[in-house]
């Protein structure tokens, strides 16, 4: 990493990472406030009771009111490859421009055609156009989701593609293993489904909110039922694909497994650490240690291969090779690199010079040391560089799932409670659904950590890591933009709140 500017890769990262946060408040609630929104539409459509109406349009003006921020951060996130990571750009162009050209092209029209429709056509079509409007907008929004997870699933297992070395692009070979590479298909249902979770928890606290105000009763035990339902299902399909992304991500990103439950010494029956704290770290080793830890004996090895005494590969095994596992020590994979990069290079100047003997010569041997590309950026005295930060990570995905089991808790509690018709006198639980809106985008957060702070340093998993991937800039241009968009991501943030309860103030009966 020599006569690099760190200051400019963190700047990046930080910028991205800005933009992604944000951007991420207002998506995942857009994905299932639409088909809630849905949902209550075709009982109306179904029953013909304007109560149901009424609470429709309420929630679809909150829907309108996060859309179009998310609308917004979301264009700004797409010019930051261009203008921060050219380098990246540049390299896989040819296939991630494909899902975010569909995405725009397909998804996003769809999803913005009818969704003027839905809002402004309620006196101007059909019920039951009105209706597919509503439907059509709810599958748009998870389109368009579609399409960037597998983008971004494809840079967590890069798949389908070739390395063309006359042009130094990676390029798509073959569409459908981009789309339906294992890693991109769980991401999105995971994805969604977390989604639908946090669009649930915010319906059922603000409907909490009305019941403890004694306002608009009936709508909100009737908004409480539909969420809650909707969440239920949402939350136990979550779990599905919560450990069906973790055996996916113990086959293809062991680094990440292994960085979320702090394991350094791999072994056979596995224990899972159900909840700990670390206290300090060896200088040396770079290892953290665990103060306190309350494990689950031989579980990570079944959530990992479904097989309670498999071998889990620890970050130790990882780093510095295990010959009896087939594991690759990092020092052989920079030294790998650094051949595929010569390679490159050598095959660069036959071409130039006219030797295509020597030309075919070269390609052979960056072709055999591809797969490590990589990791040819560094060096052996950087090889702690190529481990994830594992509190961060670890922190993150113990946050997430010790949340993601109170959702599901509450969402059966509601239920319960509403169907023996004692919701209305439990104050506790309405507050602790009010409270935990702001729980819901926690776990939103704390995911999407796991999944990019886990696989760092790599922006392209194995084959570019994010020091390679920046723009050359100036770092300062970066610093700016980087406090221009907070302060204007803050101020929409702010005014999107203003605006959001001062219609809840309002009530349904207004909206």
């Amino acid at each position: 990493m020599d006569g690099l500017d760190l200051a400019l890769v963190n700047w990046s990262r930080a910028q991205f990472a800005l933009t992604v946060m944000y951007h991420w408040i207002f998506v995942p609630l857009t994905l299932g406030l639409a088909f809630i929104i849905a949902f209550m539409e075709t009982l109306y459509v179904r029953t013909g009771k304007d109560e149901w109406k009424t609470t429709t349009q309420f929630w679809m003006k909150l829907f309108g009111i996060n859309f179009a921020i998310g609308v917004a951060t979301g264009i700004i996130l797409e010019f930051e490859f261009g203008t921060n990571w050219s380098n990246y750009s540049w390299f896989v162009g040819d296939i991630f421009g494909a899902p975010l050209a569909i995405e725009g092209i397909m998804a996003f029209f769809m999803e913005s055609t009818f969704i003027a429709v839905m809002f402004f056509g309620w006196d101007k079509v059909s019920k039951k156009f009105h209706l597919w409007s509503t439907w059509l907008t709810a599958f748009g929004a998870n389109l368009s989701a579609l399409w960037i997870l597998v983008a971004n699933g494809w840079m967590q297992l890069p798949a389908g593609m070739s390395f063309n070395p006359e042009t130094a692009r990676n390029e798509m070979e073959n569409f459908w293993e981009v789309l339906f590479s294992p890693v991109a298909i769980n991401k999105f249902l995971h994805t969604v489904s977390s989604g639908y979770v946090l669009a649930s928890l915010f319906v059922i606290g603000i409907s909490a909110w009305f019941l403890l105000k004694k306002r608009n009763q009936v709508f909100a035990r009737k908004s409480i039922v539909v969420a809650s339902l909707f969440g239920l299902i949402s939350s136990v399909y979550l779990i599905v694909t919560g450990d069906e992304s973790a055996r996916v991500m113990a086959k293809y990103q062991p680094m990440k497994f292994a960085a979320m439950e702090g394991l350094y010494d791999g072994k056979e029956g596995a224990p899972l650490v159900a909840m700990g704290f670390f206290g300090k770290k060896s200088a040396e080793s770079q290892r953290e240690e665990f103060a306190v830890k309350l494990e689950i004996p031989n579980f990570l090895s079944y959530m990992a291969f479904l097989d309670p005494n498999a071998f889990v590969p620890g970050i130790k095994d990882l780093v510095h090779g295990n010959p009896e596992r087939g594991l690759v020590p990092y020092e052989q994979r920079i030294a790998n690199g650094k051949i595929a990069i010569e390679a490159l290079a050598a095959y660069k100047n036959a071409k130039k010079a006219g030797d295509e003997a020597a030309a075919i010569e070269a390609e052979k041997v960056f072709r055999a040391n591809f797969k490590d590309f990589g990791y040819g950026y560094y060096y052996q005295r950087d090889i702690h560089e190529l481990i994830p930060h594992v509190p961060t990570t670890f922190y993150a995905f113990h946050t997430m799932v010790i949340l993601g089991g109170w959702f599901l808790l509450m969402f059966f509690l509601a239920l319960f409670f509403e169907y023996k018709n004692k919701l209305e006198n439990k104050r506790w639980l309405l507050w602790a659904m009010v409270w935990t809106i702001p729980l819901g985008f926690i776990a939103q957060q704390t995911g999407w950590i796991v999944a990019e702070v886990g696989r760092q340093p790599w922006v392209i998993q194995d084959l570019m890591p994010t020091i390679a991937a920046v723009s050359n800039i100036e770092v300062t241009n970066v610093q700016i933009t980087f406090w221009m968009f907070f302060i204007t991501f803050t101020f929409l943030l702010i005014a999107e709140f203003r605006i959001m309860f001062k219609q809840i103030d309002k009530g349904p009966s207004q909206a």
